[in-house]
């Protein structure tokens, strides 16, 4: 069967694959949470969800550097990654051998095509639209509302946040947040550029920085009249069956 992934790629599967890798934690959650623990022979190390994940797969390195050599005695009959969090050196190496399937996640739409098409992958339709379609009917009754401004920090030293164009923003606006960082993708903010954005809200983020206390201490003695919070990244930035998780949580805002 000839599939196209979200970049535009040609993917070609001789049947459904009884052997796969999956080289992102949030597809590796999908996976499980569609019945494929058993077909799943290769995750990375990130891949937290389910617990069982990297105790049954093998580890084959990271998101951004890849064991091929663990890869090979694996044989995959299917590689999913995606285009933002695997590098592309990697992926095109691996395409070279076996068919890789590449997530491209800008907004919950995105999300949604993504886990309908990984199921038609792994013979998993129903499925993957039964859980695709109550994903959209939760965010579509997310409660209509209006925080105030927020800037979400993803990164310490340099401090980095969110921009437009990215599934975060996606998910900060259909909470009610108005991203106070206008700049596109992963911009790098100097404090002095926090500082004048006065965003009402400061959202620092759990992964892939670990914030902690003491960030949102130093935050609030440079940002006094704004709210700082550590929140959980999992909810705003997997883009998987967690979304079901994040639902719960947004409600909490």
């Amino acid at each position: 069967m000839k599939y196209t992934d979200q970049t535009g790629r040609e993917v070609i599967l001789e049947g459904i694959p009884k052997r796969i890798i999956s080289l992102v934690p949030s597809q590796t959650e999908l996976l499980y949470d569609l019945g494929l623990e058993d077909e799943l022979v290769g995750v990375t190390k990130f891949c937290v969800h389910p617990v069982a994940a990297k105790q049954k797969a093998q580890i084959i390195g990271g998101t951004k550097n890849f064991r091929f050599e663990v890869i090979d005695k694996l044989k995959p009959d299917l590689i999913i990654g995606n285009k933002e969090e695997n590098y592309q050196s990697g992926i095109e190496q691996l395409a070279e051998k076996y068919p890789v399937w590449l997530s491209d996640i800008y907004d919950l739409n995105d999300a949604l095509k993504m886990i309908s098409q990984v199921g038609q992958l792994v013979g998993k339709v129903n499925e993957a639209m039964t859980m695709s379609e109550q994903i959209k009917r939760g965010f579509d009754h997310l409660p209509k509302r209006r925080l105030g401004s927020a800037a979400y920090l993803i990164w310490n030293d340099p401090i980095m946040a969110v921009g437009s164009q990215t599934f975060i923003d996606d998910m900060l606006k259909r909470v009610g947040f108005e991203n106070a960082v206008t700049q596109s993708r992963y911009p790098e903010l100097s404090l002095e550029t926090l500082e004048k954005l006065q965003p009402d809200y400061l959202l620092l983020s759990s992964e892939p920085f670990p914030f902690q206390d003491k960030h949102t201490l130093f935050f609030k003695e440079h940002l006094p009249n704004t709210h700082v919070e550590i929140v959980d990244g999992e909810m705003f930035s997997w883009y998987g069956s967690r979304l079901f998780k994040s639902l719960a949580y947004f409600h909490k805002f």
